[in-house]
């Protein structure tokens, strides 16, 4: 009767161990094919979502400041504009520059 129980408590370690076994390799698993996708991805030039929201985040908030300062630049250049007596420039915002002009090349 004990070498009974004893070969149940070493088939239930025998188990138990390989349970262990199979979950430590489930585990290296995923990792490794969470490594080979990831390095699929970057391969082809794709960003991760956070990455993504982030980059995506500091564009809207430098588009913002940019709203921003066009009104402040609109603002002062109407200041200028009637105290020079209307003979002011037209606003930056609204006209459009070319790479010759922006540049300092005359055509």
């Amino acid at each position: 009767m004990q070498s009974s129980n004893r070969f149940l408590g070493d088939i239930a370690r025998l188990a138990s161990g390989a349970m262990t076994m199979a979950a430590g390799a489930k585990t290296e698993l995923e990792q490794l094919i969470q490594q080979r996708v990831e390095r699929f991805l970057n391969e082809k030039g794709w960003v991760a979502r956070e990455e993504f929201d982030a980059v995506r985040s500091l564009a809207q908030r430098a588009r913002e400041n940019q709203e921003k300062i066009h009104e402040r630049l609109d603002h002062i250049e109407k200041k200028l504009s009637a105290k020079s007596g209307g003979k002011a420039r037209p606003s930056i915002s609204k006209t459009k520059t070319t790479k010759s002009s922006s540049r300092g090349n005359k055509s």
